[in-house]
């Protein structure tokens, strides 16, 4: 039996007036809002989509912000479309599904899904917030930032009675201010930062020197869960300019692989012995190679070189310290042995063009149903219950 799911990713498509009900008069005019206009062009540049302004008859939804121009995209809100049908182009609300902005209608959905909670990563303000980081006025980035989490955990999952799960994002232009932003938003009750998993991608410092500490200490001090989707570095993987974009799609997991790697091997486990971080939409398969593959070099390559900040092998960090979701991954559960069944979480990806609305059940008794009742159960809720200290 499928017990009713938690679902460890999914998505909100920001309603137009998050920002704009939040914002000082003064900052109105360069906060985010949305702006009917024609719908713009796609392109792929070193691994960067950017956006250009249309000229048609086809209105897009787009967000302003300061000189910044995105609009809302079709493949990131369609849930139940056939993938064949789903496009790249821009769409207005009038467009979409209610559910992938109102918390009502996605409580609705939820229920058509056999979803009983949800954490839904950011979407206009990419998949840890690292809009606002680009900002050229950071006191407006600052203020966009703490008026998304507001809006996260009293407006979107406030009146949801623990179904929606509040997922904030921080500045990532100051740990300390990071931090503070941690400490305030865990007063309200939020237990989870979306966070990129290679802040270096950004232009930021890794996590290799000591420039995030603030930050997780204070993830660490509150059972703050750092959570890393897949493509939160911004940068994806490219072979070549020619490459189509489906080559991307599937090389955009060397991205999860590469972060834990970076987090394994940088020591911060030993420093911060009660941190968590989760993967998502990374799947699971790849996991159990790169694992084995760190303690060998752990054993083979890490003494020689004399680096000694991880006295334990990387699979001990492993098992302890990271969680990671999937939704579409035979390989992955037949490898569950190695991967391990507590440190795996179930996600449905709505309201993206590749989720599993309205087929979350049968796919989930598909991929795991033939397992034994407790592991069914820990992969469909009781790891995420357990991870992120749910009371649902």
């Amino acid at each position: 039996m499928i017990p009713k799911i938690i679902s460890a990713d999914d998505h909100v498509i920001e309603p137009a007036h998050v920002w704009q009900d939040r914002m000082p008069s003064k900052h109105k005019e360069l906060a985010p809002k949305i702006v009917i206009a024609p719908q713009g062009e796609m392109t792929l540049n070193d691994g960067v989509w950017l956006e250009t302004p249309g000229t048609g008859d086809k209105m897009a939804a787009w967000w302003h912000f300061e000189n910044k121009r995105y609009q809302i995209k079709q493949m990131v809100a369609c849930p139940g479309i056939p993938p064949e049908e789903v496009t790249m182009e821009g769409v207005t609300y009038d467009d979409i599904a209610p559910g992938c902005y109102d918390p009502i209608a996605r409580l609705a959905d939820m229920d058509i899904n056999h979803v009983e909670a949800s954490l839904c990563f950011p979407n206009y303000p990419r998949f840890c917030g690292q809009l606002f980081s680009e900002a050229d006025d950071l006191e407006l980035g600052l203020l966009c930032v703490q008026a998304y989490n507001d809006w996260m955990i009293d407006e979107w999952c406030g009146s949801s009675g623990g179904r929606l799960i509040p997922l904030c994002i921080v500045p990532l232009w100051d740990a300390e201010l990071a931090a503070k932003e941690i400490y305030r938003v865990a007063e309200k009750g939020c237990r989870a930062v979306a966070w990129s998993e290679l802040p270096a991608w950004l232009g930021r410092p890794g996590i290799h020197g000591d420039f995030w500490d603030p930050f997780l200490k204070a993830c660490e001090e509150t059972q703050t869960v750092i959570c890393m989707h897949i493509g939160s570095g911004t940068k994806t993987v490219q072979t070549s300019p020619e490459a189509p974009t489906v080559v991307t799609a599937n090389l955009i997991v060397c991205n999860s692989a590469a972060s834990m790697i970076d987090w394994i091997f940088s020591g911060k486990f030993e420093q911060f012995p009660n941190l968590k971080l989760l993967y998502a939409e990374s799947q699971i398969g790849w996991i159990p190679y790169f694992i084995e593959r760190a303690d060998d070099t752990w054993r083979t390559h890490q003494w020689a070189q004399g680096e000694k900040r991880i006295p334990k092998p990387p699979s001990h960090y492993y098992k302890k310290h990271v969680y990671s979701c999937f939704f579409k991954d035979t390989v992955g559960i037949d490898l569950l042995d190695r991967i391990g069944e507590d440190n795996v979480l179930f996600e449905t990806d709505y309201p993206h063009q590749d989720g599993t609305f309205p087929n979350t059940l049968a796919i989930a008794e598909e991929l795991f149903g033939h397992l034994e009742q407790e592991t069914i159960d820990k992969i469909a809720r009781n790891n995420a219950i357990k991870l992120f200290g749910l009371t649902i």
